[in-house]
């Protein structure tokens, strides 16, 4: 059996009703680009992120680019952010013009370093993009501060970290700006691609709307060069009406990685007793909603070294037949830069485990964690009282 690391087939049976209403308004209205379901949307994301102003996006990347543009970002200037993130991030970053500048990740929460931050500052530092990963924000006190210690501008990327929170603030309202995506596979998605922009300033929020019609305002009149990053109002309406079960996915995926930690901690033997290197679960330190674990980088072998080259379908093909009982198979893409050695760290080992009920061996599983994402499912098998998770010797 494989656990998906997504089933929206799954999600879609418990809110079909609801989506499908919330199109076919669209349908009969026939208003499509902007209109009141994307008022609707940005409306609801305001509310629940405790942030004034939000502005529909076509994407999450398309969202930090416009963050960049309304900041005169560009040729010459820094922006300071993580190598341990998606390429969207520093995608837009280059799309302006301007320079990356990397620092190292904090090892608890694989977040960028704040305490490095003021060691890259130059005079052409202009930014800083904290990115928020597996539902833990960055210290988001030290970035601040060294933000108005030398005037710099903060786009948090919460594109994963919508429903997170830093001291009780939620992500995406601390910054000047807060960038969230809505790709199908992240816990707050779309049925396509789009985006979302979190403000506590007016005259950002304005500017915003205006680079996402072309630089257009009023309509027809261009006094900037913009884009077409606008938020669909396809996509808007089911995002409003899959905010309303957010939190409750949340505190799902909280349960089933607390049944994944218990099992996984159960399975460990005495390193004495281990053939090869252990699993390391890092420790929670806020709020989050997406499960993390970690295999140690000192485990390497040949064949890891050239599963590692393949691509995910092959990957897949030799696991399943390498006969082995099942697998827990965590995947963290190596960083290839000395000079980011937390990052360089996280590398992707094979691990194999079983589930066994009452001592009896139950069916063959091969469980995906993809960049520490938690399934919002668990086996049923799994849940039991008398199941555990046994580690198995390797083979591959």
């Amino acid at each position: 059996m494989q656990v998906p690391l997504l089933d929206l087939q799954a999600q879609y049976s418990l809110i079909k009703t609801d989506v499908e209403s919330a199109v076919a308004e669209v349908l009969q209205s026939q208003r499509f680009i902007l209109g009141p379901k994307v008022d609707e949307c940005e409306e609801a994301i305001t509310r629940y992120c405790g942030c004034p102003h939000a502005i529909g996006m076509s994407s999450g990347g398309d969202a930090l680019l416009a963050c960049l543009m309304a900041e005169n970002i560009g040729h010459g200037d820094e922006v300071i952010t993580t190598p341990y993130t998606f390429f969207a991030t520093v995608g837009a970053i280059a799309r302006v013009g301007a320079t990356p500048v990397f620092i190292d990740i904090d090892p608890q929460t694989y977040n960028l370093d704040a305490n490095e931050i003021e060691s890259k500052i130059t005079k052409q530092t202009r930014a800083i993009i904290p990115v928020h990963l597996y539902g833990q924000m960055a210290d988001m006190d030290v970035v601040m501060s060294v933000a108005r210690k030398y005037g710099l501008i903060i786009i948090e990327d919460a594109a994963q970290a919508i429903g997170a929170q830093y001291k009780g603030r939620s992500a995406g309202s601390i910054g000047h700006y807060g960038c969230f995506c809505f790709f199908p596979s992240k816990n707050l998605g779309a049925a396509g691609d789009g985006g979302m922009v979190a403000t506590q300033d007016s005259d950002r929020a304005d500017k915003l709307k205006c680079l996402r019609s072309h630089g257009s305002k009023p309509k027809y009149h261009h006094k900037i060069i913009g884009g077409n990053f606008r938020l669909d109002a396809l996509q808007a309406a089911i995002v409003t009406v899959k905010l309303k079960y957010l939190d409750q996915w949340t505190a799902a995926r909280q349960r089933n990685a607390k049944n994944y930690s218990q099992l996984l901690s159960d399975a460990l033997v005495p390193l004495s007793q281990q053939r090869f290197a252990p699993v390391t679960i890092p420790p929670v330190k806020t709020d989050h909603h997406i499960f993390q674990s970690i295999c140690d980088s000192n485990f390497a072998s040949q064949s890891i070294t050239g599963l590692a080259k393949a691509k995910k379908d092959r990957n897949r093909n030799l696991l399943s037949g390498s006969h082995a009982s099942s697998r827990v198979f965590f995947l963290l893409r190596p960083m290839r830069s000395a000079r980011f050695p937390r990052a360089n760290a996280l590398r992707m080992k094979p691990w194999h485990f079983r589930f066994t009920r009452n001592s009896q061996p139950t069916k063959s599983i091969m469980l995906w964690i993809l960049f520490g994402i938690l399934p919002a499912q668990i086996p049923s098998h799994a849940a039991s009282g008398s199941t555990r998770l046994e580690l198995c010797k390797t083979t591959v």
